[in-house]
């Protein structure tokens, strides 16, 4: 097994995984994935919940990464407390009693260079020194599920780290749901389990597609820019009625579904990110220029099908601070 390459086959989900009755009902869901140990995003979400009395949350994974400083780690546990909690692949491989040949679990594609395997690794690596000093974390980050069923106003909504196959898959990454034969599988799936939306993450690089059973959404990344046009993250919003500030969206069965930006304390995260990972560090090499600057992508770029931006984009406060 190459490290950060492949997936251990207990990333595998069992078909039935979306079976059964929802954990809970509401009008309101965001789904955050890739939250990266970002404890700026995760002030700013709990602000915007604030305002949203009822709204349920789902974290899907990669709570951790950057916050290699026990407090700040910590800090991040006692924020998802309130909350429904998944496991990623980082939580998975911190949750193992020794090392496994995973590596950070990312299970990278071909496409990603290998300098960017080996920086992932690292990075996981280190953050396991951390978890290591932090007593009956490892037991706590490896009993958490891999998935999620939860309804929105009776409408089901399937929830996991990576696609509807395996904790890390690739399956809901941009390049694959272009693909028709992916689309028409997905489609299929969806129809035969009577979902209306399945909510991801992982791939770091923000997806949506309506199809004529269902939605696929990936948030990308709560706790990093994900675009070209500001510093900001992104997540999922599944509900009843649209939200103002909500970047993207489409509607089905009477929900929107929504990506709805994180307007964080950029130079606050600077700042704690610095601190942990300094000059010629594995996360300076392959995330500081992100964290900076945002990636080459326009938010069109995650529209695939069925989303438009909404009407309010050029009112978004923020976006360039």
């Amino acid at each position: 097994m190459r490290a950060g390459r492949e997936c251990p086959l207990d990333y595998r989900l069992a078909p039935d995984s979306f079976a059964g009755e929802p954990l809970f009902n509401c009008e309101t869901l965001y789904v955050v994935g890739g939250l990266y140990g970002n404890r700026q995003a995760l002030a700013a979400l709990q602000r915007r919940l604030s305002a949203e009395p009822g709204a349920r949350v789902v974290f899907n994974g990669d709570a951790h990464w950057f916050d290699i400083s026990p407090e700040i780690f910590l800090e991040i546990e006692a924020g998802l407390a309130a909350h429904t909690v998944l496991r990623g692949n980082v939580e998975t491989e911190l949750g193992r009693s020794e090392p496994g040949a995973a590596g950070c679990g990312c299970a990278y594609p071909d496409d990603v260079a290998d300098a960017t395997v080996d920086w992932s690794n690292q990075i996981h690596a280190r953050l396991s020194e951390t978890v290591s000093v932090l007593p009956g974390m490892r037991d706590a980050l490896a009993r958490r599920p891999a998935t999620a069923l939860v309804s929105v106003a009776g409408q089901h909504v399937a929830i996991t780290h990576g696609d509807e196959r395996s904790l890390a898959g690739w399956g809901c990454d941009r390049a694959a749901l272009q693909r028709a034969e992916r689309q028409a599988a997905l489609d299929t799936w969806l129809h035969s389990n009577s979902l209306r939306v399945l909510a991801t993450s992982h791939t770091c690089a923000p997806a949506a597609l309506q199809l004529p059973n269902g939605v696929v959404i990936n948030n990308g990344a709560a706790g990093m820019p994900n675009f070209n046009n500001g510093r900001y993250g992104l997540v999922t919003r599944i509900a009843t009625r649209p939200h103002a500030s909500a970047l993207y969206r489409s509607r089905l069965a009477g929900l929107f579904i929504e990506a709805v930006p994180i307007n964080y304390d950029h130079q606050a995260f600077q700042a704690d990110f610095d601190r942990q990972w300094p000059a010629d560090s594995p996360a300076q090499s392959s995330y500081r220029d992100r964290i900076d600057h945002g990636t080459t992508s326009p938010p069109e770029a995650a529209l695939l099908g069925g989303f438009r931006l909404a009407s309010t984009l050029c009112a978004m406060e923020d976006l360039h601070s």
